[in-house]
């Protein structure tokens, strides 16, 4: 197998979750699971419904669709089924088990709370601002499940409480966390970084370790995650994309080397 970028390897190892005839919904400025969503559809689920900031597509026909450099691109508009709203994001909340929505955030708490608004305790002069929680809430609320996927690991970002709550993931933990807060849906499942694959843990719905990316070890993992991460005895690596993968990735997804661009923190 030819190498490759570790926001490729995320790419892959996202793409292997989804599931055909799922409905699979991406923000803007989300490279990676974009480039997931598509590979999945090309690749074993034809019926998969892509809903791209509110345009549903059809990639799997195409010879290549080249990844945006930072999300959504409005030239896909050429091949949407729709090009609105209706039906793919607030509309139809209550049909939400077949859903699966991708976040980032600027904070991540031990129970998967993320943040989009910004950092500092003053809302009025925030040290950093970020784009705003948008519909992340609701989206991520009304789904079978999402996948919280950031762009770099470290002590800044991985924070023992957020500074602002734009998404709740399992609240002060617990199993039944959601259930307490009145919350539907499945909640998030992994957290996907370029130096591992977080999930949560049954009982506490406290972040652990569940694989490293090739080349990371445990030790790097936990001295850049700012808080206790529940480490088991036996950590395995992330599994490799196959040369399959790899080459549809490339050709037909990410022609242009977006993924391969992008350097991993």
């Amino acid at each position: 197998m030819a190498e490759c970028t570790r926001q490729e390897l995320m790419a892959v190892f996202l793409s292997r979750e989804l599931r055909d005839g799922e409905q699979l919904q991406v923000g803007v400025a989300l490279p990676v699971p974009e480039a997931a969503v598509r590979l999945a559809h090309i690749l074993h689920g034809p019926n998969m419904e892509l809903i791209f900031l509110g345009v549903q597509m059809n990639v799997a026909h195409l010879e290549t669709l080249p990844l945006p450099a930072f999300g959504w691109d409005n030239r896909v508009v050429r091949w949407a089924e729709s090009f609105s709203d209706r039906g793919h994001r607030f509309d139809d909340v209550g049909s939400w088990e077949r859903r699966v929505f991708f976040i980032g955030g600027v904070q991540v708490d031990p129970h998967g709370n993320t943040n989009l608004i910004g950092v500092g305790k003053d809302h009025a002069k925030l040290r950093f601002r970020g784009p705003g929680s948008v519909g992340t809430p609701t989206l991520s609320t009304h789904v079978g499940r999402y996948y919280i996927v950031l762009n770099s690991h470290n002590a800044r970002t991985f924070v023992p409480r957020c500074d602002f709550v734009s998404t709740v993931g399992w609240g002060e933990g617990g199993s039944d966390a959601r259930r307490k807060l009145g919350l539907p849906g499945g909640g998030p499942k992994y957290c996907v970084t370029p130096l591992g694959v977080m999930d949560f843990s049954e009982d506490e719905k406290h972040m652990r370790l569940r694989s490293v990316h090739p080349g990371v070890s445990v030790d790097e993992v936990v001295a850049n995650t700012g808080f206790e991460l529940l480490v088991p005895d036996t950590v395995p690596t992330t599994e490799t994309p196959s040369d399959e993968e790899l080459h549809v990735l490339r050709t037909r997804v990410d022609p242009t080397g977006t993924l391969r661009r992008r350097a991993a923190p």
